[in-house]
């Protein structure tokens, strides 16, 4: 026996699955979302950067009441061998506007605050609630959801699948394939508690702007990966980021990067110290365009990591999640004010919403960056990194050696390690990945 109690059902309750929960409640329909861990963002103690822009048009008045660590004010970007690294930085009093453009946040507390919105929206929130298959008709259309708990289906006109990239409900029912390890990678991350007034010294920051730096190179040891660094307001969010694939076929143990990362002499002076509270480790989606599975059927939608949903030229995840999320409900919504079935046909709205958006059009552009980074990778992220750290240090270095010979010596390493050609090649290939 089943009853239909609802108008839509949500598996997930990160962002994806907030930003369509709040959206589709706060138009009116009868939403239920699910959560298997005790709260929302229980499962979750990451770190991470917040994009204002997504989030604003979903909440307009968030700033008023979010759990929000520091608006960032600068960005830096590190290029690293075993003992340096070579940088860039952009930092801008812009960013110190009365609308920040991006936030540091923790998730565990982020999540619960937007779960929070959902109920206030209307929208009822059943946790540590797991769902475990799919319901469908007799033609196969989905109609809800079968829980761990005791009782019937729970049966909604449309499924919203928020579960994350590793979420099987939707594996399980055949809707997409198990990502490829190449497709999904590894982060290990560590909070690290400092005061409040010693991470701003550190870092050059007052009052509440935060800083960013994101470094790759020889940390990774030779593997497509990347580090990373958010200032909070009392810590700072520590992380080692590696494919799956690169993992399986070298063995490397996650937690031993994240250590090298740590006792690097440009971040251990950072962190010193610290004391680290949590530890935690998450999959992330980077299969980018290629990757992306079918997004909508009969009866059903995927958003978020769930979806491949992640720009990982930029680092950008959260604001994709929230803005697919935001415009699956809004499709929703605006069938079932037709008074239209959620079929195949009419849920095809919500990809068309993303066709149109930078969503689509940023994963597009940057839809052969993944295979080009994953098959050069010791190339990328081993060779380029100790060659141009070498050419930092002969231009910086004065021991009474002709800058001319220096040049020399900078110039026919690179065609050692690479080759003329294949220094062109990677250039080409780069930029055309790149356009």
């Amino acid at each position: 026996m089943t009853h239909k109690n609802f108008d839509a059902i949500v598996v997930g309750a990160g962002m994806s699955g907030n930003a369509a929960a709040y959206t589709m409640a706060r138009r009116g329909l009868r939403v239920l979302q699910l959560e298997r861990g005790e709260y929302a963002g229980s499962k979750n103690v990451q770190g991470a950067i917040m994009y204002a822009n997504m989030l604003e048009t979903i909440i307009p008045d968030f700033r008023n009441d979010a759990p929000l660590e520091r608006h960032l004010v600068e960005q830096r970007f590190w290029i690293m061998d075993d003992t340096s690294h070579t940088g860039m930085h952009y930092r801008s009093d812009d960013f110190n506007e009365l609308s920040p453009n991006r936030y540091t946040i923790i998730r565990a507390q982020f999540d619960k605050w937007f779960s929070r919105k959902v109920r206030e929206a209307g929208g009822t929130v059943l946790c540590e609630t797991t769902a475990t298959e799919l319901a469908r008709d007799s033609s196969g259309k989905v109609i809800g959801v079968h829980t761990d708990r005791a009782g019937d289906v729970i049966q909604a006109d449309v499924v919203v699948l928020a579960e994350g990239v590793n979420g099987l409900l939707g594996t399980r029912a055949g809707l997409r394939e198990t990502p490829k390890p190449e497709n999904v990678a590894l982060a290990v991350k560590e909070m690290h508690f400092l005061p409040e007034e010693v991470i701003a010294e550190r870092f050059g920051m007052t009052g509440d702007e935060g800083c960013v730096i994101e470094a790759a190179g020889t940390i990774s040891r030779g593997m497509p990966g990347l580090g990373f660094l958010y200032t909070n307001r009392e810590s700072i969010s520590l992380g080692m980021g590696c494919l799956v694939s690169g993992l399986a076929a070298t063995m490397e143990k996650p937690y031993d990067l994240l250590d090298g990362f740590k006792r690097h002499p440009s971040v251990r002076p950072l962190i010193a110290g610290s004391e680290v509270k949590e530890y935690a480790a998450h999959l992330i989606p980077e299969g980018g365009f290629k990757a992306i599975p079918q997004l909508f059927g009969d009866g059903w939608v995927v958003v978020g990591d769930a979806a491949q949903l992640n720009n990982a030229v930029h680092r950008e995840g959260s604001n994709l999640a929230m803005a697919s999320g935001r415009m699956a409900a809004e499709a929703i919504s605006l069938i079932n004010s037709r008074g239209k079935p959620m079929t195949k046909h009419n849920l095809s709205l919500y990809k068309a919403m993303l066709d149109k958006s930078f969503v689509m059009k940023d994963l597009r552009k940057y839809k052969d960056m993944p295979s080009l980074l994953h098959t050069n990778s010791r190339s990328f992220f081993m060779t380029y990194p100790q060659l141009i750290s070498q050419a930092a240090k002969n231009f910086l270095r004065v021991d009474g050696t002709p800058k001319i010979e220096m040049e020399k010596a900078t110039t026919a390493a690179f065609i050692k390690a690479r080759s003329r050609w294949g220094l062109l090649s990677d250039a080409v290939r780069l930029a055309f990945a790149w356009r």
